[in-house]
Formats: C-alpha cells, sequence, structure tokens
C-alpha cells in the first residue's frame, strides 16, 4: 500500500506541475521519467477533466481512476501474439460459445502453431470476467446425479424429415463427473424418461438421487408442477430407487456440475461442427464421452472421469432385471362418443362415464384406463395416429347396432323378430346392384316403435303382396293395415294368377284359334 501511495502522490503532483503550466521536459527531469509517459498522463488527465478543474479529487478516488487505467493497459493485446491474425475468426468462435480448448483444435486446423496458453491470454484479453463466489459441495460415489437440458441449435430429423431445434440433454455423475449425453428434438414427459433410462443403462446402474433444475426447461417444469409429469417420473424413481432433488429457484449454482456439463458439451463436442443429423451427432456425442471427455484431466478433481468412474460404478444401484417400460400417465376426458384421445388415438371406454376425466397409463403397447383408481379397460396402443380402439359393449345399446360387422348383426336381430321379418330382411339385403342396407336398418327400428309383434306382422303382409321395401313395411304400421286379417294364411310369395280376370279367347276371340 506504501508502494501504491507513493505512486499516486506523484502522478498528482505531476498532474499540479501541469496545471501550472509546466512543460513536458520540465516534469520529465523534476519526476525522472520519459518524456512519452508525461504525454500519456497528459492526455490522461485531459481526458478526466484535471486541467480545467478548479482542484483535483482526493486521492482515493483518483486512485481508482488509475486502476482502472492500468486495468484498460492489461486488457490490451500484445503486437507479437500469434492468434492476433486469427482474430476475426477467435471473435466469431467466442461469441458462438466454443471453449477456449476446443477452440485451439479449430486453429489448429488452420495451420495455427501457438499453445494453448497463448490463446487463453488472448481470449483473457478480449473478454472482461467476474468471477463468481460460491461453495463447492463434493458428494461420495454413487450418491448423486445432475441433470439439465440445454439448447442445441437446428438439425435435421430424419422422422420428420425437417429442420427442427434440437435439445442436448445430459446427466453427470457428481462423484466422477462421467456423463451421459444425448441429443433429442422434444421435452415430453416420455422422453425425459426414456433418457433417464438411457443413461442409467450407459452407467450399469442409477445414483441415490438425481438434482434438475426447475426452471430451464419446459419438461423439467412438468414433472415438479404437473400432476400428470410428477406421477410419470415418480413411477420411475420408484422403479430405479432414486430421489428427486430439485434445486432452488434461480440457483443453477446448486447443480454447477451438470450446468458446466451442458456448457461443456454444447462448447467442445457441438460447437463449430456441423453433422447431417441428429443421429450423426448422437454418434459423435457417444465417441466423444468415452475418447475426450472422459480422458481429460478435469479442472476441479484432476483425475479422469472414467477413472473415477470405476469406483463410483461400484456403488450405484442395480438395474432393473427386465428392461424399463417408459410409462407416461395422462388425464383425458371421454368425448360425447364414448372415447378418450391420448397421443392423437381414440379409445373407447364405457358409455355412463361420457364427461367424466380419466387417468390413462400409457406404455409403449398398451393404453390403460382408469376411474377412481379402478382400472377400467386395457387397450393395445395404436401404431399411428387417428386409430380408434373400440370394444362394442361400450357404446349404448341403442347406438351399436350401426357399428357392428354387417349385415351379420342385421340378420341376428331379424331373427329375434321372427320368421317372416328374417325372410324379409334376407331378400332385401339379396337384392343387387343396390346396397339395401340402410333400409335393412330402418326395418329393425320399427320394431322399438311399434312393437316385434306388430312388426313381423307387417313383415308377412308385406311379402305376401311381394312388396319389399322399408317404406312399405312403415305404411302397413302407421295405416295399423298389419292388425287388419291377412288374405291368407301362411307365410310365403304372392300366388301366380292371371293378370286379366277374362280369359284371351273372351276379350279377342278372332286372335285365338
Amino acid at each position: 500500500m506504501a508502494g501504491r501511495r507513493k505512486t499516486v502522490l506523484d502522478i498528482r503532483e505531476m498532474v499540479r506541475m501541469m496545471r501550472m503550466g509546466a512543460g513536458e521536459r520540465r516534469i520529465s527531469r523534476a519526476m525522472e521519467i520519459s518524456r512519452n509517459t508525461v504525454a500519456k498522463y497528459r492526455e490522461w488527465a485531459r481526458k478526466e477533466g484535471y486541467l480545467e478543474a478548479e482542484e483535483l479529487p482526493p486521492i482515493g478516488v483518483m486512485e481508482q481512476q488509475l486502476k482502472h487505467l492500468e486495468k484498460i493497459r492489461e486488457r490490451l493485446p500484445g503486437p507479437g501474439s500469434l492468434v492476433e491474425p486469427h482474430r476475426a475468426f477467435v471473435e466469431q468462435k467466442r461469441g458462438e460459445g466454443v471453449e477456449i480448448q476446443a477452440l485451439l483444435g479449430l486453429l489448429r486446423e488452420q495451420g495455427f502453431a501457438g499453445s494453448y496458453s497463448s490463446l487463453r491470454r488472448f481470449v483473457m484479453h478480449l473478454e472482461e470476467r467476474t468471477p463468481d463466489v460460491f461453495l463447492r459441495i463434493e458428494t461420495g460415489p454413487g450418491e448423486e446425479a445432475q441433470v439439465d437440458f440445454g439448447y442445441a441449435g437446428k438439425l435435421y430429423d430424419c422422422e420428420s424429415d425437417r429442420i427442427r431445434d434440437a435439445w442436448v440433454f445430459v446427466m453427470t455423475l457428481s462423484f466422477s463427473r462421467h456423463q451421459y449425453a444425448r441429443i433429442v428434438f422434444t421435452q415430453r414427459v416420455e422422453t425425459w424418461i426414456d433418457l433417464h433410462v438411457r443413461a442409467f443403462e450407459a452407467f450399469g446402474g442409477s445414483p441415490k438421487r438425481v438434482v434438475l433444475d426447475n426452471l430451464k426447461a419446459g419438461i423439467v417444469k412438468a414433472v415438479l408442477h404437473d400432476s400428470e409429469g410428477q406421477r410419470s417420473y415418480r413411477e420411475l424413481a420408484e422403479q430405479y430407487g432414486f430421489l428427486i432433488s430439485p434445486c432452488r429457484p434461480g440457483t443453477p449454482r446448486h447443480k454447477g456440475k451438470v450446468e458446466s456439463g451442458v456448457r461443456y458439451v454444447r462448447r467442445n463436442a457441438l460447437a463449430g461442427r456441423d453433422f447431417r443429423d441428429a443421429d450423426t451427432a448422437n454418434k459423435h456425442l457417444e465417441k466423444w464421452v468415452m475418447e475426450v471427455a472422459g480422458l481429460r484431466d478435469h479442472g476441479t478433481t484432476h483425475e479422469e472421469p472414467l477413472s473415477r468412474f470405476e469406483i463410483e460404478r461400484e456403488a450405484l444401484g442395480p438395474l432393473p432385471r427386465d428392461r424399463y417400460e417408459v410409462i407416461v400417465w395422462k388425464q383425458g376426458k371421454v368425448h360425447s362418443d364414448c372415447h378418450v384421445v391420448f397421443d392423437y388415438s381414440y379409445y373407447s371406454v364405457p358409455h355412463r362415464l361420457v364427461g367424466e376425466t380419466l387417468w390413462i397409463r400409457a406404455t409403449p403397447y398398451s393404453v390403460e384406463l382408469y376411474h377412481e383408481h379402478e382400472r377400467l379397460v386395457t387397450h393395445p396402443r395404436a401404431t399411428r395416429r387417428g386409430c380408434r380402439s373400440t370394444q362394442p359393449d361400450h357404446l349404448p345399446p341403442e347406438k351399436i347396432m350401426g357399428l357392428l360387422p354387417e349385415p351379420a348383426s342385421i340378420r341376428a336381430s331379424a331373427c329375434e323378430v321372427g320368421p317372416a321379418c328374417t325372410e324379409l330382411i334376407e331378400r332385401l339385403l339379396g337384392e343387387h346392384p343396390m346396397d339395401r342396407l340402410r333400409g335393412a336398418q330402418g326395418i329393425l327400428r320399427l320394431g322399438k316403435q311399434f312393437g316385434a309383434r306388430r312388426l313381423e306382422t307387417a313383415c308377412r303382409r308385406a311379402i305376401i303382396f311381394n312388396e319389399i321395401r322399408y317404406q312399405t313395411v312403415k305404411a302397413i304400421l302407421r295405416t295399423e293395415l298389419d292388425l287388419m286379417p291377412l288374405p291368407e294364411s301362411g307365410v310365403g310369395p304372392l300366388p301366380k294368377t292371371a293378370v286379366f280376370a277374362r280369359s284371351a279367347a273372351e276379350l279377342m276371340p278372332s286372335t285365338v284359334q
């Protein structure tokens, strides 16, 4: 402090002499410094307004301004830096978030011969950093894993055949810093759960606690605050035996290991590289995790993550005997057609529950529907959008006729009415080329209005007069002709009789020989 105080006093005296009109040569001799240095301080004093001010500021204020001046000088890179010819490229890649180590690899591809230290000094001159102060908490092997999503840019999605926003999922084991990383295109609950399963399988076990942020990704909000996401994620946690440990809002440092891990993946493995599609990027990530990230000298542990992982592997919880099926819980309302919608497909439930909200438990192969904790039905899961899975006994009896296989169901209903109705329906359905299916359905519906006995009698009368039509049967019932005696007993077609009452010989005797 004494040296600094003396320096400030000397500069203050120098400025005082400038204010009195002393020239640079005189000040140089008096202060024993070069005239170039005097000129630099004169320019600094002029910019600060000291030469025209009524009085100089206190020594403490001048000291702070001098410190700022020294920082500016320190940030100026030297003209002899090997990185200087690549300044524009370095600024561009640092703006894209590329880490210094990854940037060094990209520069060497362009013929850069400098060292990591020279590149780091150059970058430090370009960027001003404010260090964060925090306490680092280390955990034992198998105790904790931290997970998060990070934006990975736009990539080609082979399934949808288009360019989409991509996200990188990273799970970092807190003890070893070994990672699992994978790029996906959605943040749906089933994607989130599937990524956990993949990470646990890659590690060969599961940790005792999973720490996750509750603000970054929409999926994380879902598994913390939505009942659907909570139910799905909790079922996964119960199966693998880990505790869900969310961070406090606005405190990403509480999961700093994966925060830095996501940043490391984005800036080292992904930044500055163009991938053909997500599959190519994921293959690169698998290789990068094992050959680059896993073998690096970690800046905190000063050990290779894969070496520490050999210790941590033994402390992880065992995986399930059978591969875990991704289970998703959703809530759905029963619509007026007696179906609920899940993943753009339709599944039937008993018609008495129309308007109710049910729980849907979906696996890759089945869809189970629950009402008040009671499982109502299990459907096979649809393999494509728009499919309908319908059980006939879920539909109202009066609505089911048109949905059952035709015309078998119509013939079965006609047999319940009687033989005349059965014969009429058979003859009606046998007519070609017209399709008489709707007419047959209409005739059977008349039985609900007028009764099966009257319908049977009306069908018998229609057969006798050879009028096999819906309108005929309906007219017979409405005019109550079915209540009148039949022209003949028995059921059968109308007998063949002469068209005219007189013979042809009586009408035209001259033409009959």
